[in-house]
């Protein structure tokens, strides 16, 4: 089974659930199911399942990090720097 986007001239393109079989050694297919109703992105999804790629969320491909706090730092070191005392340490 495949998902077959087949365009229109002035319609959004066909999105069609198909099936490919050989019959007297000629490859032939058959529509299973019209998912015309899909969005693209939907269809490129089902392309992926039937494919067999696994889909996973995109909590489970990030961790979300946390990085210090440094502008309090760098106004220390700014004022030091202009009283002079940068250069004593």
């Amino acid at each position: 089974m495949y998902i077959d986007i087949v365009p229109n001239r002035s319609s959004p393109p066909a999105i069609l659930l198909r099936e490919a079989y050989r019959e007297d050694g000629k490859v032939k297919k058959r529509t299973l199911a019209n998912l015309s109703s899909l969005s693209i992105e939907q269809a490129q999804g089902m392309r992926r399942v039937l494919r067999g790629e696994k889909l996973v969320g995109v909590d489970d491909l990030f961790e979300a990090i946390h990085s210090s706090h440094h502008g309090h730092v760098q106004a220390v070191h700014a004022a030091l720097r202009r009283l002079g005392i940068a250069e004593l340490i």
